[in-house]
């Protein structure tokens, strides 16, 4: 138990209302010095609104947040405001500490930049500045990562494990959690759980509560229909106790339990995959010039079929604009760019602010449809979790992973075979990133993700390219921990050994990938001849898949 002096901030019994019902329901959370808490949870379920509180920037509806007297403190939220005149240098401030990491964070060359000029990711290490600088007693990050490269989510993960500082964060990225956080706290339908350790500990966590609540479930349905049973076979209920308990224990049994945080799983699934050609995309000298700078050099590159390719590099160097190259929203100034005749690719943006704020989700939705309230579009919304009210609600009233699940389901909707993905995480919670890596982990289509996310590229992508300062592209002999030099080796035996087991590890996820497509292709087709073909290249990926096999396996003895 904490020392009185050691406590920062109190909680105590604390409500939150919301509009249908409470936020945050009669919760208690300490938080001491030198703690490093991490907050989780799904979409909407009120992890911001628990920074703001333990920040002192939201009073509670009932109950009280208590702060140690005269508490540095430093409040990061999830989208910073900025005035649109903003530059840097006014948003770093004179501060030696803030410009020397400024510079640090490579931001000197941008000082005379207007903010709202930069991209994502630069903007994001601009708002990092001033609290990471800041000497102060609690640091609140709320999903800090977002937006930011690999190299910078590697520096400051670094600097969190570092600082004297609590630190109480929001985090999407499960191998920030696992190195940085000592206690997570999971914000679930109005009540906080607490966890002892990192994402590892909370998942077991999860399961075992799962399980135990299917147990009081099972065990409170057989101790009603005993107890209902016993009533009936008894003398004829003649008096009003009885009667009474009776009533009470048909009640019992017909009262489920609680209600889900959200129904059913994350139904990604929305029909076949349109079957894509030999031809898919094809980059041939390809080069992108904007506002005078080459941003894109030379690149040639061919994508073919179920390919699943992940895109790394620094703030700014061009991963996004590549990835616009693909998708056929802008047109390279150098070299050609070709799509085969069956590719049907959709961009998941890394901005929501192409969403019509004022509309709402079903309005959004029937878009696609042109049908406003169909059962199509009823169906497609339950699917990705929107239901009730929040179906009805305007795009403008959604949390940061809500706008993000409602762009899947628009980019998903249409039913492409290519899928460019721009950093496809930020804003969702762990739930929704774990369904949409179970779903890409068996799609057949081709795939491109740009990320930060060292676990999402680990599970999702066959091959890994980076994007070096001169604008061109290169393949990395291994993973991301390639890219990036500080990540540790995911294996034992040394850092030889575990390079080995992960190039055999992609090896085999991407021949497996390869035989479900030629699989599903040669159930699709009548063509003696094209059946013919897909059946000697299916037995050649077979015969390579056991060698793969059988190479991991020595690997691990």
């Amino acid at each position: 138990m904490a020392r009185s002096s050691d406590v920062l901030v109190d909680l105590e019994d604390v409500t939150l209302a919301g509009p249908d019902a409470p936020i945050l329901d009669q919760v208690r959370l300490t938080i001491s010095a030198g703690e490093r808490v991490g907050v989780v949870g799904i979409n909407g379920t009120g992890k911001s609104a628990l920074l703001a509180l333990i920040a002192g920037e939201l009073a509670p509806s009932a109950g009280s947040v208590r702060q140690r007297r005269h508490l540095r403190l430093a409040h990061l939220p999830q989208d910073p405001a900025v005035a649109p005149e903003t530059t840097v240098a006014d948003a770093v401030g004179t501060d030696v500490a803030a410009v020397a990491l400024a510079d640090r964070l490579g931001l000197a060359a941008l000082l005379s930049r207007p903010v709202a000029s930069l991209s994502g990711g630069l903007a994001k290490r601009v708002a990092l500045v001033r609290p990471l600088a800041s000497e102060v007693d609690l640091l609140i990050l709320d999903e800090p990562t977002n937006h930011l490269d690999l190299e910078t989510v590697t520096w400051l993960e670094a600097h969190l494990r570092a600082t004297r500082a609590a630190v109480v964060l929001v985090s999407h990225d499960r191998t920030l959690l696992d190195a940085v956080t000592t206690r997570l706290v999971e914000v679930d339908r109005g009540s906080l759980h607490e966890h002892r350790g990192g994402y590892a500990v909370y998942v077991t966590a999860l399961a075992e509560r799962a399980q135990s609540a299917a147990e009081a479930e099972q065990a409170r349905r057989n101790a009603a229909r005993h107890e209902l049973a016993w009533l009936r076979r008894g003398a004829p209920a003649r008096s009003r106790k009885p009667r009474a308990r009776i009533a009470a224990a048909t009640e019992l049994l017909a009262a489920g339990p609680p209600d889900p945080a959200r129904a059913g799983a994350l139904d990604l699934h929305g029909g076949p995959t349109p079957r894509l050609g030999r031809r898919v995309l094809s980059l041939a000298g390809a080069g992108v010039e904007l506002a005078g700078r080459q941003v894109l050099t030379d690149i040639t590159l061919e994508i073919g079929p179920g390919d699943h390719l992940g895109v790394v590099g620094a703030n700014g160097a061009g991963k996004t604009t590549l990835l616009e190259l693909l998708a056929g929203e802008r047109e390279p100034t150098s070299g050609t760019v070709r799509r085969g005749t069956t590719t049907r690719p959709a961009l998941f943006h890394q901005h929501s602010t192409e969403l019509p704020g004022h509309r709402t989700v079903e309005e959004v939705v029937a878009g696609v449809s042109g049908l406003p309230g169909s059962p199509h579009d009823r169906d497609l919304l339950q699917r990705f979790w929107f239901t009730g009210a929040l179906a009805r609600s305007p795009v403008a009233r959604l949390s940061g992973g809500e706008r993000r699940r409602l762009q899947l389901l628009l980019a998903l909707a249409g039913r492409p075979n290519v899928l460019l993905l721009d950093e496809p995480t930020n804003d969702l919670d762990l739930e929704t990133i774990r369904a949409f890596e179970d779903y890409l982990d068996g799609w057949v289509g081709t795939l491109v993700v740009a990320s930060h996310d060292r676990t999402f590229l680990r599970r999702t992508a066959e091959r890994v390219y980076t994007i070096d300062p001169a604008g061109t592209l290169r393949e990395l002999p291994s993973d991301v921990a390639a890219w990036v030099p500080s990540a540790p080796a995911s294996a034992p035996g040394g850092p030889s050994k575990g390079r080995a087991l992960r190039d055999a590890e992609r090896r085999m996820t991407s021949l497996e990938r390869r035989t479900q497509r030629l699989s599903a292709q040669l159930a699709a087709t009548l063509d003696p001849a094209e059946h013919a073909r897909l059946g000697h290249e299916l037995a050649a990926a077979l015969a390579e898949l056991a060698d793969a096999e059988d190479t991991w396996l020595s690997l691990i003895d």
